[in-house]
Parts: C-alpha cells; sequence; structure tokens
C-alpha cells in the first residue's frame, strides 16, 4: 500500500498551545514552557485507519511580526489547523480572522478543523463551546476541544482532519478520471470513410 503525504498548517494566536499540540500528537509528550515558534515543521509517518500517512506539520508563528510567513503557508497549505485557547477572548478573535482569510485565500472547500485547545482550564475558560461550535459552524469546519497538556481529544482531531484530506484528494482523482473515462467511451465508436 502506498504511503500519503499530507502537509498540514497550524495557526492561531501566539500561546494559544499550537507547537504543544503539534508535539503531543506526534510524541505523546507535553512541553510546559512556551518558547515562542517562527516556524518549525514536523515531520512523522503515522498510521490513520491502517493507512501509512507522512505528515509535514507546519507550526507557524502566532506573533504579528510573522504573519508573512504564516501568509505564505495560509496559500500554500492543503489542510488546516486553526486553534485557538478558550482562556483567551483574542484568540478566539484571531481565529476567526484566519478562517475567513483560509476561506479566501482557498476558493474551493479546504479542509480546515477549529481546535479549541486549553480545556483543561475549565475554571478560567472565557470562551463558551456554543461560541467554538457556533464559529465552526459559520466557516463549515469541523470543531474539536482539546488539552495538548494531557493529551485529551488531541488524536481524533488530527484523524479527522487526515479523513477529510483523504475525502478531498479521492473527489479531485475522480474529478479528474471522469474526462479521460467519457473520452475513452465516446472515442470507441467506428470510423466511416466516404
Amino acid at each position: 500500500m502506498a504511503q500519503e503525504t499530507y502537509q498540514i498548517v497550524l495557526v492561531g494566536g501566539g500561546s494559544v498551545g499550537k507547537t504543544c499540540l503539534a508535539v503531543r500528537y506526534l510524541n505523546g509528550k507535553f512541553l510546559p514552557d512556551y518558547d515562542p515558534t517562527i516556524e518549525q515543521t514536523f515531520k512523522k509517518l503515522v498510521l490513520i485507519d491502517n493507512i501509512p500517512t507522512n505528515l509535514h506539520i507546519i507550526d507557524t508563528a502566532g506573533q504579528d511580526d510573522y504573519k508573512d510567513v504564516r501568509n505564505k503557508y495560509i496559500a500554500s497549505g492543503e489542510g488546516f489547523v486553526v486553534v485557538y485557547s478558550i482562556i483567551a477572548r483574542s484568540s478566539f478573535d484571531e481565529a476567526k480572522t484566519l478562517l475567513l482569510q483560509i476561506k479566501k485565500e482557498h476558493k474551493s472547500d479546504v479542509p480546515v478543523i477549529t481546535v479549541a485547545n486549553k480545556i483543561d482550564f475549565e475554571k478560567e475558560r472565557v470562551v463558551t463551546v456554543a461560541e467554538g461550535e457556533q464559529l465552526a459552524k459559520k466557516f463549515a469546519t469541523s470543531y474539536f476541544e482539546v488539552s495538548a497538556k494531557t493529551g485529551q481529544n488531541t488524536e481524533n482531531c488530527f484523524e479527522s482532519l487526515v479523513r477529510s484530506l483523504r475525502k478531498k484528494k479521492q473527489e479531485i482523482t475522480q474529478q479528474i478520471q471522469q474526462p479521460i473515462n467519457n473520452k475513452n467511451e465516446s472515442s470507441s465508436g467506428c470510423c466511416i470513410i466516404l
């Protein structure tokens, strides 16, 4: 069985836990110390639904100083994880902006998931579950509440995105093959020379 490769871009405000989310998913570890990311790519072969899958997870900077770098990846990404922190209203507002930017950049339906991180801080929550679900619905994305610290729901969100990427790839393949099949069917007739 051939390996699949997907480029997934993590976007979100600073300090929302994008790096911690990627490290938790790929390595099963939590990074307790915050070190702002400019750009980092994680690569790993994982098995999802018994299919070997190469993931290239690009962790973008959340700080405005690196907006141009992030914009480059928004333009070229195959799938997106838009992350906000449930304890920071400003990160939720930034997630809205990023979702809008992704939808404007990619005219077709690009696979995107909206991720509410830091659910281990439930007592400090300022963004409700209903608000997160409403945001995801508005932009037609899947919605996940996760904790990079505990690992809760981290696998589910990435695996869901990979399944969406596979589905999108199959749809594109079928669209490409459809005209080829139609051409072969129409050219199977006979030719009469007078």
